[in-house]
């Protein structure tokens, strides 16, 4: 598959996560086969006034490519500005965030909320189209609420019309948050809606699940957010079924190789205040190991790069 002039050769996409998807991840994720990434949410009104948070969310790092930037906004004007400062970054291509169901968010105008005004979709993605010389995508859900459950053909028709060259759909409703089953005949429907190419989103975390949203919607990607949560190397095992080689899961050598890595980049990046933020990737990590819930009490104590590797090391030990 394409985005622009981008080209995809299985269409394997990383889904931003708030809090969770930084670079170390990223790159993490890429190392394991995913083919592009995206940043977390970045405001396009905090990027527009010089937040200071901005610059840490947005850069793209070398080892993670290819990787897309993600802003969200409701002014059209105000993303336009916002996503040709991002430029500065070299992302490959700007994505706009329509499908966010954070409660902030939705109160704002913002995020899944712009689900309700296709219009509106449409003028922003042709702003930041007409701004950047990267391609624009958009990512969003399955509606709003359940009072409209098929918004997503009108907003991605809306959203190609502003001149948008892929969309990313989210089975699910904002209502819905993560709860339930991830609804693929949206994907289809949306996906013989529009003439540029579809990523599905929703449920994949495995090499069969992946197969079974490319044969039920038809879709040209797969994204995958919390399949890859504490197992990156989904990505590996999609790979090697796409490619016709046996997957051979990471040892625990290598996990704990691979692990150390991402802690050793949150620290270089973030400082010790990282080590908060890496507490949660670690609980990931341990789900489904025997006598977890001490576990997570000990993870909740670690404050410190030592007492990190300690966990690591005894979870993969």
């Amino acid at each position: 598959m394409r985005i622009g002039n981008i080209e995809f050769r299985h269409g394997l996409f990383l889904a931003p996560m708030a809090g969770i998807t930084d670079h170390a991840f990223r790159a993490l994720c890429v190392k394991n086969g995913a083919e592009c990434v995206t940043s977390e949410l970045i405001s396009a009104k905090g990027a527009f006034y010089g937040d200071k948070k901005t610059d840490g969310l947005a850069r793209v790092y070398d080892d993670e490519r290819i990787a897309a930037i993600q802003i969200f906004g409701s002014d059209p004007e105000i993303m336009a500005s916002a996503a040709r400062l991002m430029m500065r970054f070299s992302p490959d291509y700007i994505d706009i965030n329509m499908g966010c169901p954070v409660p902030k968010l939705y109160k704002n105008g913002e995020g899944s909320a712009l689900m309700r005004n296709p219009k509106l979709c449409e003028e922003i993605v042709s702003a930041v189209t007409r701004a950047v010389d990267v391609p624009v995508t958009a990512k969003f859900r399955k509606a709003c609420d359940d009072d409209k459950p098929e918004a997503a053909i009108e907003v991605a028709l809306a959203c190609e019309s502003g001149g948008a060259s892929a969309v990313f759909v989210h089975g699910r409703t904002r209502s819905q948050m993560y709860s339930g089953r991830a609804d693929r005949e949206i994907i289809k429907k949306v996906k013989n809606a529009v003439k540029i190419p579809v990523v599905g989103n929703g449920d994949v975390a495995s090499y069969s699940d992946y197969l079974a949203m490319r044969e039920e919607t038809g879709c040209d990607g797969v994204m995958i957010g919390r399949g890859a949560y504490g197992s990156p190397w989904v990505f590996r095992e999609i790979i090697c079924g796409l490619e016709g080689r046996e997957y051979i899961e990471p040892t625990n050598a290598e996990k704990r190789k691979m692990l150390t890595a991402q802690l050793d980049t949150v620290v270089a990046e973030k400082g010790l205040n990282g080590i908060r933020e890496f507490r949660h990737h670690i609980l990931q990590y341990c789900k489904g190991f025997s006598g977890s819930a001490k576990m997570r009490r000990d993870i909740s104590l670690i404050t410190s790069r030592e007492s990190a590797i300690q966990a690591i090391n005894f979870i993969f030990g």
